[in-house]
């Protein structure tokens, strides 16, 4: 590109040409040449290292005064070096008005070539990373598409084929146990869309969950849970109550000498989760990530923080609750 404007302005030279001035025309290129390099390498120095404190929009015009400074330099230079025999005769430097004005203006259209070069290489670069994104973004969309509609046939199946399991089952117990299935199954589809739930609605489910593991445990496991019904409408993250079961079954033996004891209820605006220590034979090694996701949404949603008792005879978890009007007001 840059030989492009130096062989362009050449050619409005030939008019001039003869074999006896050979040189000039080289000498002439070669100036032009060098001039636009420089003037471009400014251009692209100023791009990749933008001057601090310069508004975005003095930025350009910074770039093309500093780029026609270096232009003008090497213009007078040149024409200073370069023997007056050698260059043409309107080139011929003599230090008037009319010389430097020639200079100045060939020096802001060789700033402005580079300039209209450069931006639009720029705005070329931005059309491409755009597109590029929208393609990504085209992609992301397809597959949030696709997943959407995989979790939407994933629950119906379920849901019907518990149905159909409840129908087919020919014992009470069977059916019941389908029942509190579903029913915890669709407690957590429900609670993806809200980071908070009623209390009561978690005691609900807690309820279905615990008839699961009785069944699994049968009288390994006894659970008291105590939360008056005043308390009903606070407000809890869903699931903390459950991943502290959890965590108590993991890392507690079980067995029909010493059933597992998990006592829940309320104790100064917080529910208590409060379980007996039975360590197991070998112990299963904790992260301690469950009861930092805990913490964590606690102190994101309300602002407190779980408090943790741990002895020798028990291990007890302090959950903070909300009242319904506190936490909208």
């Amino acid at each position: 590109m840059i030989f492009i404007l130096g062989g362009g302005t050449v050619l409005m030279r030939l008019k001039d040409f003869n074999f006896h001035n050979i040189r000039t025309f080289l000498e002439y290129f070669s100036m032009i040449t060098i001039t636009t390099f420089a003037c471009w390498m400014v251009h692209g120095f100023l791009r990749l290292h933008e001057p601090k404190g310069v508004s975005k929009q003095l930025r350009p015009i910074v770039r093309i005064a500093a780029a026609m400074l270096v232009a003008f330099c090497l213009n007078y230079l040149s024409v200073i070096i370069i023997p007056s025999r050698f260059l043409f005769q309107d080139m011929v430097f003599h230090h008037t008005y009319a010389d430097f004005l020639r200079i100045i203006i060939g020096a802001f259209f060789i700033s402005m070539f580079c300039h209209i070069v450069w931006s639009s290489l720029a705005v070329n670069i931005v059309l491409q990373k755009t597109q590029l994104e929208n393609e990504h973004l085209k992609q992301a969309h397809l597959r949030a598409q696709l997943l959407s509609l995989q979790q939407q046939i994933s629950p119906h199946f379920l849901f019907n084929s518990l149905s159909t399991l409840k129908h087919i089952a020919h014992d009470k117990d069977t059916k019941d146990f389908v029942v509190q299935l579903s029913h915890v199954y669709r407690y957590l589809l429900n609670i993806n869309e809200h980071q908070i739930t009623k209390l009561v609605d978690e005691l609900n489910f807690i309820d279905s969950y615990l008839y699961i593991l009785y069944q699994r445990f049968e009288g390994d496991l006894k659970v008291q849970i105590n939360i008056p019904e005043q308390y009903h409408n606070y407000l809890i993250p869903p699931l903390a109550i459950q991943l502290l079961i959890e965590n108590a079954i993991k890392h507690n033996a079980l067995s029909p000498e010493t059933p597992l004891l998990i006592e829940i209820f309320i104790e100064n605006e917080t529910v208590t989760v409060k379980n007996i220590r039975q360590p197991k034979k070998y112990p299963v090694e904790s992260t301690k990530l469950g009861l930092q996701n805990i913490n964590e949404r606690f102190l994101l949603l309300f602002d407190k923080q779980i408090t943790i008792d741990n002895t020798d005879e028990s291990f007890t978890v302090h959950l903070p609750v909300i009242s319904h009007e506190r936490y909208y007001h």
